[in-house]
């Protein structure tokens, strides 16, 4: 079996749809995506991933299921706890102004100062009860995520046992996931058996990139699944143009044109 992990359009977060940029993106995707040879399609329920999907789904006269675990990963910081754990997004931090306290802030954008002091995010187990996680609703969220997801991988035939899945009923089924970085890293975390601090920090993926993963089942009843492509864009080279930079931060922090 193959999972395809496909990230929305250039987003217009504001209006939860996708820019003009998005929009050529979703167009280019679709081009493509019959070579990706999907069976079933899932979408995030949010506007930026259906509205993408929406012009690969016409492409392949398909319908998309939508699932809620899917939207992006919705988990929560809350800065007001503890000075110390907000330190973790001191250059992004903002105020209410009818209540004075700071506004939430989502989990992944923690800065290097912050997380270069505190190993214990990236173990596998520890980062549960890290005191940056205290100060959110993470355990929650990701539990939630897994489970779902796991749920509907069980099927399709393949069930969490421990570290690897015991195979009911093995197939060659490519199922596509219209969804959002965040969500993808977590899910990579739960596949990839560590903590989902590493790939939220670690790896960035272009808007309407292609993220593949495999079965691998080198033992019969029991499979891995191993990934194959991260955040690859050859429909966006196919098409003479070149990805959106959202997702990244700046690459140099004298470039004001770029994300900080």
């Amino acid at each position: 079996m193959k999972l395809f992990f496909i990230r929305h359009g250039d987003p217009d977060y504001e209006h939860d749809t996708i820019t003009q940029k998005g929009t050529e993106e979703a167009k280019q995707l679709a081009s493509y995506i019959d070579r990706l040879n999907i069976d079933d399609a899932y979408q995030s329920p949010l506007g930026r991933a259906v509205d993408t999907a929406a012009y690969s789904l016409e492409a392949l006269g398909m319908k998309a299921q939508t699932k809620d675990w899917l939207r992006e990963f919705p988990a929560q910081f809350d800065p007001n706890i503890s000075k110390e754990t907000a330190l973790a997004y001191k250059t992004a931090l903002k105020t209410d102004p009818d209540t004075g306290l700071y506004k939430t802030r989502i989990m992944w954008d923690v800065l290097p100062s912050y997380y270069g002091n505190h190993p214990e995010l990236f173990d596998r187990y520890a980062w549960r009860d890290s005191d940056l996680v205290k100060c959110s609703d993470m355990v929650e969220k990701y539990d939630y995520v897994r489970d779902s997801f796991y749920g509907l991988l069980n099927e399709y035939g393949y069930e969490r046992d421990g570290d690897i899945f015991r195979v009911r009923e093995n197939n060659d089924k490519r199922i596509a996931f219209f969804c959002h970085f965040g969500i993808t890293a977590v899910i990579l975390s739960t596949l990839w058996n560590v903590s989902p601090f590493v790939p939220l920090q670690f790896l960035a993926t272009a808007p309407t990139s292609v993220t593949e993963l495999a079965t691998e089942e080198r033992q019969k009843g029991i499979a891995t699944f191993r990934t194959l492509r991260i955040g690859d864009t050859t429909h966006i080279s196919i098409a003479g143009s070149e990805p959106s930079f959202s997702a990244r931060f700046c690459e140099r922090f004298e470039n004001e044109d770029e994300r900080h």
